[in-house]
């Protein structure tokens, strides 16, 4: 066995097995842990692969805002998770159906080419030699040439969520308190600051 077909195997046991701790572990912030463990070896898959980019990407934008994102807000929410996983048997069979269609597009996916092997030339764009080009311009030309359109539309999708999740949780209240930029700028020091003479050994 080689070095490279060892940290294959490596990295892919890590990645399957933190896959499953994710799901499997009970307490919520350990599952964070495994998900952030599970990017990890992700991003060693792709640097075997090559794909750099991508293992800095999975490493910066997943681990480094989205898992910690994830992390934070487990942290502070006082969830009851046991309370919550009480009407999880209810949904069993949709998970299930859910989960067969899942694994049957990955098995079509997967062994597509074997059943055509034109199959994978022709879906597939040439990637040009790496004296000419490196995967990063490569990637670069053809996500802002050919699939331009659904980048900003994927882009669009999460400003839209962004902006949902920021009305969903902003909930007025009467005892809120809430800056008001025209009130603050109309401020004169004789409305913002009083001057009392305190006498010694009094308080206000």
């Amino acid at each position: 066995m080689g070095l490279q077909a060892f940290f294959f195997y490596l990295f892919a046991l890590v990645a399957v097995g933190s896959a499953l701790m994710v799901v499997l572990a009970r307490n919520p912030v350990h599952s964070v842990l495994f998900l952030i463990l599970t990017f990890v070896a992700a991003a060693g898959l792709f640097l075997l692969t090559g794909a750099e980019f991508l293992a800095l990407i999975l490493i910066v934008v997943y681990v480094g805002a989205v898992a910690i994102l994830f992390l934070f807000v487990v942290m502070m929410l006082d969830l009851d998770f046991g309370r919550i996983k009480q009407g999880a048997l209810e949904y069993a069979p949709i998970g299930a159906i859910i989960g067969v269609v899942l694994l049957a597009q990955l098995v079509i996916a997967v062994s597509g080419g074997y059943f055509d092997p034109q199959l994978s030339g022709s879906t597939v764009m040439p990637i040009p030699p790496l004296e000419q080009m490196s995967n990063i311009q490569a990637l670069g030309a053809v996500l802002y040439t050919r699939y331009v359109f659904f980048f900003q539309v994927a882009g669009l999708i999460l400003f839209v969520a962004m902006v949902g999740a920021i009305v969903l949780t902003l909930r007025r209240t009467h005892n809120s308190k809430r800056q008001s930029i025209p009130v603050q700028v109309a401020r004169d020091p004789a409305s913002a600051i009083e001057i009392r003479k305190v006498e010694t050994g009094k308080g206000i």
